[in-house]
């Protein structure tokens, strides 16, 4: 199989791409991501992974891979669109709004065909609830820093498990890369896998 080029920095996203057992080298793409003009969580992550995939093709230029791949997930509750949380109390703050309620986690994927030109995105879409959290619980999740890095303030599949009592949807979609859409998507692309 060819070499993937993955514009992300996340763990989760590398270790998905390990466990489907995909070549590919990791080369982040540093983008000021509080700068998008979308409300709706399914075009601003597949605006920042479009700009992801865009930002590596820049950086690139003659040694231009064959496929690029960049993603995006942001959590959404009441038209708020929760990206990662700068600091502490940004998360305390996130975890407070997720606290007892229904919220949608939104990850896009943008995957280039060099040799075609061609990029395709598609966003999917999870449903998670969590349980009331007193702020002993917030404090506590706090304390483990699973919130540093990811969006919402908080890990699925970490210790914010112990807060969820429902999902509607993969649970992928909500770590950073939704799986079946994916493996869609690398077929539909003609990349050779699974086949």
């Amino acid at each position: 199989m060819e070499p993937i080029i993955l514009a992300s920095a996340s763990l989760r996203r590398q270790e998905f791409f390990k466990l489907l057992g995909l070549p590919f080298s990791v080369m982040p793409a540093k983008i000021d991501e509080s700068h998008c003009d979308h409300s709706d969580p399914q075009d601003f992550t597949r605006e920042l992974a479009v700009r992801k995939v865009k930002k590596v093709m820049d950086e690139m230029k003659t040694r231009m891979p064959k496929w690029i791949c960049g993603a995006d997930t942001v959590i959404s509750i009441r038209n708020k669109i929760f990206g990662k949380p700068k600091n502490r109390d940004e998360a305390a703050d996130m975890l407070k709004d997720l606290s007892g309620k229904k919220h949608k986690a939104v990850t896009s994927i943008a995957f280039y065909n060099v040799r075609k030109n061609k990029m395709d995105t598609r966003s999917v879409s999870c449903f998670v609830t969590f349980a009331p959290l007193t702020d002993q619980e917030i404090e506590w999740y706090l304390d483990t820093n699973e919130w540093q890095g990811v969006a919402g303030a908080y890990r699925l599949q970490g210790l914010a498990s112990c807060f969820i009592t429902q999902i509607e949807g993969s649970p992928s979609t909500v770590i950073g890369l939704p799986l079946r859409e994916f493996y869609v998507m690398l077929k539909d692309n003609g990349y050779p896998y699974g086949s």
